[in-house]
């Protein structure tokens, strides 16, 4: 599963991988489940969350998305068991997942509460027999109006992603969206952004084939 991508031969991904994994090795089926976004439809992160998920499903891994409304959950309660209809598509999802990334707009130097609440459903997941996000590789994307808030919150994501005993993937892509990012469109136009949404994919998918060999 070698990298064709010359910056990632670059940061030497590519001999890392390769003395881990064997070009030929036969693939598992990868799954890359996507969390992020807001509730206004098409807002900048799930934009973002969409393109780094499309790369994912280039490279072979088959995906899905949690946006917007799908997010739009009950405030997480760990004495209350009921769980609505889109909580349970959710973490089903999750539990099938061996990728996620997660996409987040930064909200007061850190991540919504949207966000954060439907991660709080993964306690839900602590006695599977991968509780939480335990072997999965973890992509993360913050997107912001400028760039201060982009390092707090992305350090928030991984903070998370490892109390919850994922792997984060070494490339996190912080997004200034105050900068012409996005054309009328509505496309991603910022030619580092798109490098850099590619290259988490491309580790997500190569921590997930990892895994999904086991």
């Amino acid at each position: 599963m070698a990298s064709d991508n010359p910056l990632l031969r670059h940061m030497g991904v590519q001999d890392f991988f390769g003395g881990l994994v064997e070009d030929d090795a036969p693939h598992g089926e990868i799954h890359v489940v996507g969390l992020g976004g807001a509730l206004n439809e098409g807002s900048s992160s799930e934009r973002l969350l969409r393109y780094a998920l499309e790369r994912c499903a280039e490279r072979g891994a088959n995906t899905s998305i949690f946006t917007g409304g799908d997010l739009d959950l009950p405030i997480y309660a760990p004495f209350n068991d009921e769980r609505t209809d889109k909580a349970k598509r959710m973490i089903e999802a999750l539990r099938a997942a061996n990728g996620i990334i997660l996409c987040s707009p930064c909200y007061h130097g850190t991540v919504s509460g949207l966000i954060k609440n439907a991660i709080d459903y993964v306690q839900d997941m602590y006695k599977d027999e991968a509780p939480y996000f335990e072997g999965r590789a973890v992509g993360l994307i913050a997107a912001a109006g400028g760039w201060q808030a982009t390092g707090s919150t992305l350090a928030t994501l991984r903070a998370i992603t490892h109390s919850l005993r994922g792997w984060p993937t070494p490339m996190a892509v912080a997004v200034n969206t105050s900068l012409p990012v996005f054309d009328e469109a509505k496309t991603i136009v910022d030619e580092q952004v798109k490098t850099q949404l590619d290259i988490m994919a491309e580790q997500v998918v190569t921590f997930a084939g990892m895994s999904a060999r086991r």
